[in-house]
């Protein structure tokens, strides 16, 4: 399988590119800074050096799955959208050769089903979260727009409510809310995260519609 990954020098694409790479998949990273690439993901990553926004239609052409794992400032955070937007106008599941799409979400669109509280308004509630909370707010709005595309094929995956890096444990899959792993705490690994999407890009389960990924 060819996958490309959007963001593979990011935390979450880190992971995901490397356990691409361990299962032996043919895995590329669409980065700006392919030295970085290099020095972070090794000396043979193959590598596509151009901006996220830049892609066309003919550079995503020939991949099985193109993963988003794109990161933004606070300040940039409705990019999150537009990347979302661009991308699906350039893999439309009419064209031969179009990738399958998988987006890598946040959080704030989860819910507590014991209280109906979205996840957003929890994170509200954290001290100083002001400084930060517009990236999971407009991952909210991005997920509200992927859920209206019907003219390419795409998934989307959440972690939980503190996705932080470590090493994968066995993941646990629901699809709209908040879990919590053997600890009571509601987290996911970025190798726990990278798993899950190599599952289901392996073995597919979903289609045009977002789940989530809680650590055991």
């Amino acid at each position: 399988m060819r996958i490309g990954i959007i963001g593979a020098t990011g935390m979450a694409g880190r992971e995901i590119y490397r356990e691409a790479a361990r299962r032996g998949e043919d895995v590329v990273a669409f980065v700006r800074d392919g030295a970085r690439a290099r020095d972070l993901l090794g000396a043979d990553v193959q590598v596509v050096e151009k901006d996220a926004f830049d892609l066309t239609a003919e550079d995503l052409s020939g991949f099985d799955a193109v993963v988003n794992a794109f990161a933004a400032a606070p300040s940039e955070a409705s990019r999150h959208i537009d990347l979302s937007r661009r991308l699906v106008e350039a893999a439309p599941s009419t064209a031969e050769g179009s990738p399958r799409l998988v987006f890598i979400l946040g959080a704030g669109s989860l819910t507590n089903t014991a209280t109906g509280e979205l996840g957003i308004d929890l994170i509200r509630q954290i001290p100083d979260s002001e400084a930060w909370i517009e990236i999971p707010a407009q991952q909210l709005k991005q997920l509200e727009y992927l859920r209206t595309v019907d003219t390419a094929e795409w998934v989307g995956v959440s972690p939980q409510m503190m996705f932080v890096p470590g090493e994968a444990t066995t993941p646990k899959l629901g699809r709209d809310e908040i879990l919590t792993a053997a600890d009571g705490e509601s987290h996911t690994s970025a190798g726990s995260m990278a798993v899950a999407v190599l599952d289901e890009l392996q073995s597919p389960k979903h289609r045009n519609t977002r789940f989530t990924v809680s650590d055991a």
